[in-house]
């Protein structure tokens, strides 16, 4: 028996020892929880009174934010200039009547061009001595297919921004335009007025009243052979319709357009992927180049109050407008002039209008650039394959054409109801 009780001795007194640790853990853990309880607890509101002005984001997507304008004074352009078959020569045309060493140029001539002509406009891009010393020139090697009544033009487009993005260094706008279209200003002229506005400026006609299009646009389903074939052809339809969407609106306009820097690159980048939702609708919408950037614009929250509702552009229209203009001839010369537009479009090839335009409004001789500041005095502009020494780039010499692009940007920004005019 005292065996026994010596063994129950030491059981309990391991037990008491046990149960005064548990005892002091509970109370110890206690302690702490209480203190960092108060520790967070003051330091939540010292948070709170330091930073109740500018709270830290809950999202991702509001870290991310529209990059600035450029500060330079003179501003820079990225230039689109697209053709198809048989554009090779009104391409080169064009690109020579809008070059200037400040800008920025992709040239794309799609897949419907022979294989021959698309490498005799990548020769001429590559040998002609003033690219390759200012090697802003560059030609879309990887061609598209392009078809304008599907969302291929549109693709093309955002091919093009994100090539000259990646190659074509920092610059502040961006210009589509066709094979069949025309400057009726210089470079000189425009780089003139565009320093006098602001940059984060969007030049894009547009308006949220559809009206027919939306039953005979946004409603049909069609599909683009462009984008799986190697051959052009026109689109076919699906026999399914659909519903408008409601998480944006839809907005509708030109096909043609000046598009800033902040603006292209959130297309491209897409943080909040609005873009790439509108994308994927308008991938089975009608002429999607005449609504797919004008939505994403209107229904971004950072860009919808960037717009000047005008495409930039003379264009002459039947009434009620048809898919395509009417082609420009002499008869519209004086019209496109009071128009005060930098651009024109349609021209057919080789057309006498050109050359009246080239002598009178841009003072340039056939094959030749269009004279401005940046040339040095000893060199002739208008040699066909010049090896000019340049001064200054940033040096402009405006002529009347800048005053006529003058009277119509002043007459944009100035209207009553320009401020209450964006995305209606």
């Amino acid at each position: 028996m005292e065996n026994y009780n010596n063994n129950i001795k030491p059981q309990s007194q391991k037990k008491q020892k046990w149960f005064l640790s548990l005892v002091f853990s509970l109370l110890l853990s206690t302690l702490l929880i209480v203190v960092s309880v108060s520790f967070s607890s003051n330091s939540a509101r010292f948070y709170n009174r330091a930073y109740v002005q500018n709270p830290r984001p809950k999202f991702v997507e509001q870290q991310l934010h529209v990059l600035s304008t450029s500060s330079e004074k003179i501003p820079r352009l990225a230039y689109l200039i697209s053709g198809s078959k048989g554009d090779g020569d009104s391409l080169r045309r064009t690109l020579k009547a809008l070059y200037h060493p400040r800008n920025q140029y992709a040239v794309h001539l799609d897949l419907e061009a022979s294989v021959q002509e698309r490498m005799e406009l990548a020769s001429f891009v590559e040998s002609e001595p003033l690219f390759k010393q200012v090697g802003n020139v560059r030609m879309v090697l990887k061609a598209n297919l392009v078809t304008y009544r599907g969302p291929t033009m549109v693709t093309n487009t955002l091919h093009a921004a994100a090539i000259l993005f990646k190659e074509g260094g920092d610059w502040d706008w961006f210009i589509n335009l066709s094979a069949s279209d025309y400057p009726l200003i210089t470079q000189d002229d425009l780089l003139h007025i565009l320093s006098t506005i602001p940059r984060d400026l969007n030049f894009i006609e547009h308006t949220s009243d559809i009206g027919w299009k939306e039953h005979q646009r946004a409603r049909p389903v069609i599909i683009d052979p462009g984008l799986y074939s190697v051959r052009k052809s026109d689109v076919f339809w699906v026999t399914q319709k659909r519903s408008v969407p409601n998480a944006y609106r839809l907005f509708t306009g030109s096909a043609w357009m000046m598009l800033s820097h902040p603006f292209l690159e959130y297309c491209l980048w897409g943080w909040d992927n609005l873009p790439r939702i509108v994308l994927m609708y308008y991938a089975n919408f009608l002429s999607s180049p005449e609504g797919y950037f004008h939505t994403v614009m209107c229904n971004a929250e950072e860009f919808r109050n960037t717009t000047v509702n005008h495409d930039l552009h003379f264009i002459s229209w039947d009434n009620p407008p048809k898919q395509h203009p009417h082609f420009l001839t002499t008869d519209d010369y004086q019209r496109m002039v009071e128009s005060n537009a930098p651009f024109a479009r349609k021209f057919g090839r080789n057309e006498p209008i050109l050359d009246k335009i080239d002598s009178e409004l841009l003072g340039r001789n056939a094959d030749g650039y269009v004279p401005g500041g940046w040339f040095s005095k000893e060199r002739n502009s208008n040699l066909g394959a010049p090896h000019h020494v340049m001064t200054n780039t940033s040096k402009l010499r405006p002529g009347p054409g800048a005053d006529r692009l003058k009277r119509l940007i002043t007459g944009l920004l100035s209207a009553e109801d320009f401020h209450k005019s964006h995305c209606i």
